[in-house]
């Protein structure tokens, strides 16, 4: 497909140390339909609605949602205020939580505190404009079930291009060359998420759309070492858990630092957004580590010794 189509929204959080060239939203136009993926929160939908007036949008006709997570899902509804006839598609376990976010919003605020405020509230989405289908009406859409990151995660297919969610992490350009971590928040299972990742990579997209952050090129590339992460990270749980509670962090950090050189340029990044990504780090680190302890003892072993 040809990526002029394509056009980038930054939903930046100046109140939250890090949020910049984080959260993004995308716009797609083609000759046919126009789409948003991933609205992101209620706090910067008049950011996104600005772009979108600035960019000549006055139709919107899909919103795509990869998961409903606040900050890629909770402003959704608001934005249908702008735009009425818009059509949401989502994972179908995620649409009675659009619908009546309420636990959806609970849950955010439990997991998040602070950040879910600054969010904002999860707007509902009206019953009549969610829905789930394979395939996009006649748009050439294609939706893929890819539980890893959230149980109700789906990527998007459209020629050429995927647009991934979290299904390979986190992404930063850095200056030798990239930056990824794995986004694997509890509850983690490491077969799923890694069948969702070679789904993926059976498609052979060109292009990729990292939800944090970025269109990247080529896609398998990046889609292959967020495989080789998945497995790496879980490997750093298990030959870390004998450490004592109070130094395992530090060690752990030390180990991937050692043996990842894509996360080991987290150490190239500024300040603010190194802090954040040590932040989601811990979270990522948190799911891994409950997968591991929940392993029967044999399992543990062979992760030890892989």
């Amino acid at each position: 497909m040809d990526v002029k189509q394509l056009k980038c929204i930054y939903l930046d959080q100046p109140s939250l140390e890090g949020f910049r060239n984080f959260i993004s939203s995308w716009y797609l136009e083609t000759d046919r339909f126009t789409a948003v993926v991933d609205p992101g929160p209620l706090s910067t939908i008049p950011v996104l609605v600005n772009a979108l007036r600035e960019a000549g949008v006055d139709r919107l006709d899909y919103v795509l949602l990869t998961h409903i997570h606040i900050d890629h899902a909770g402003g959704t509804g608001e934005l249908l205020k702008y735009y009425p006839a818009a059509k949401v598609i989502c994972h179908p376990d995620g649409i009675r939580h659009m619908v009546s976010p309420d636990k959806l919003w609970q849950g955010s605020l439990a997991v998040l505190g602070e950040t879910a405020q600054v969010y904002g509230e999860i707007i509902p989405v009206p019953a009549s404009a969610i829905s789930y289908a394979p395939m996009v009406d006649d748009t050439g859409i294609h939706v893929y079930m890819t539980p890893g990151h959230a149980p109700h995660h789906v990527c998007y297919g459209y020629e050429d291009l995927l647009f991934g969610g979290e299904v390979a992490g986190v992404h930063i350009p850095v200056e030798s060359g990239r930056y990824m971590r794995p986004a694997t928040p509890p509850r983690f299972i490491y077969d799923v998420a890694l069948e969702s990742i070679n789904k993926m990579i059976a498609l052979a997209p060109r292009y990729l759309v990292i939800a944090h952050h970025g269109l990247v090129e080529p896609a398998v590339s990046y889609l292959e070492t967020a495989r080789e992460q998945l497995a790496l990270w879980v490997k750093a749980v298990a030959v870390t858990a004998h450490i004592v509670e109070e130094q395992r962090d530090d060690v752990l950090y030390d180990w991937l630092l050692n043996n990842d050189p894509t996360f080991s340029g987290i150490e190239q990044l500024e300040k603010d957004i190194y802090a954040r990504e040590r932040y989601f780090m811990g979270n990522s680190l948190l799911g891994m580590r409950q997968y591991y302890e929940s392993l029967e003892e044999e399992q543990q072993r062979v992760w030890r010794e892989s």
